[in-house]
């Protein structure tokens, strides 16, 4: 099992860490199969989306915000439900397909981790 770690810069942030993905397939030498990314975090998560534009995951963050929004009338007092909400929504795993040590994407797929309850520092745990 291999890690990555990502530092978020806000509370609320979409991180492309495909590249990072595909060094650690590199490293583990991968030519067919898949690896599973998981988080370990109940504020975070990962998904797979479009990269090209970056203004999807500026939608996707201000749709998540509108949908669940951090004032809500919420029970946790830590003052982060809305960041455990949407973290349950995206998922805290993917399944992602190696072909040729590298990821199988469509042309305008990247990987990212989502922060729901930044700035932190995250890991992402990699295994085949």
């Amino acid at each position: 099992m291999k890690e990555i770690r990502v530092q978020s810069q806000a509370r609320n942030e979409l991180i492309d860490v495909t590249s990072d993905v595909e060094k650690i397939i590199e490293k583990m030498n991968i030519k067919s199969g898949h690896v599973i990314l998981y988080v370990p975090h109940t504020t975070a998560g990962i998904t797979i989306n479009e990269g090209a534009d970056p203004s999807v995951q500026r939608d996707i963050i201000t749709t998540l915000s509108r949908l669940i929004p951090p004032d809500g009338n919420y029970h946790h007092l830590e003052g982060n439900s809305d960041a455990h909400i949407k973290s349950s929504l995206l998922g805290c795993s993917v399944l992602v397909l190696v072909e040729n040590n590298k990821p199988i994407l469509g042309t305008w797929q990247r990987i990212f981790f989502y922060e729901g309850d930044g700035p932190r520092s995250r890991k992402i745990f990699v295994q085949s």
